[in-house]
């Protein structure tokens, strides 16, 4: 009896070094290496998971999962989720060192990224 083959062959995505560098309003040129590491987990903290399915669904963070609950909560499971969505970043070797804030309906969020191209702190808030 023959074998059924296909050839396909599943691959890690890798992630590129080089990237267009964005401010505000526009895009200024390229940027590379740690720069472009920071856009990259700006986009991926900025992207509501599900929300585009073009991303797929292991893409961005479920914020709308942390609407209403208690601090202790948040807390653990932003953790998880930012860890867990970053982490997916073959350049990216440990994100930790991890502090809340809590002012209102606002979470405000520090941690530390370690990549191949160095450290990093990053600062995100959440509308809980």
């Amino acid at each position: 009896m023959a074998e059924l083959t296909t050839g396909l062959r599943l691959q890690e995505q890798a992630y590129e070094s080089k990237t267009y560098k964005l401010s505000e309003d526009k895009i200024e040129g390229f940027t590379d290496e740690l720069e472009a590491l920071k856009q990259a987990v700006f986009k991926v903290l900025s992207t509501e998971q599900y929300e585009y399915p073009v991303y797929g669904f292991d893409y961005g963070i479920a914020w709308k999962d942390l609407i209403g609950q208690e601090r202790p909560y948040v807390r653990a499971e932003l953790k998880r989720m930012v860890q867990e969505a970053l982490m997916r970043d073959n350049r990216i070797r440990e994100v930790d060192g991890f502090e809340f804030d809590f002012l209102g309906d606002t979470c405000k969020c520090s941690f530390n990224v370690s990549s191949i191209y160095g450290d990093t702190q990053i600062d995100t808030e959440v509308q809980l």
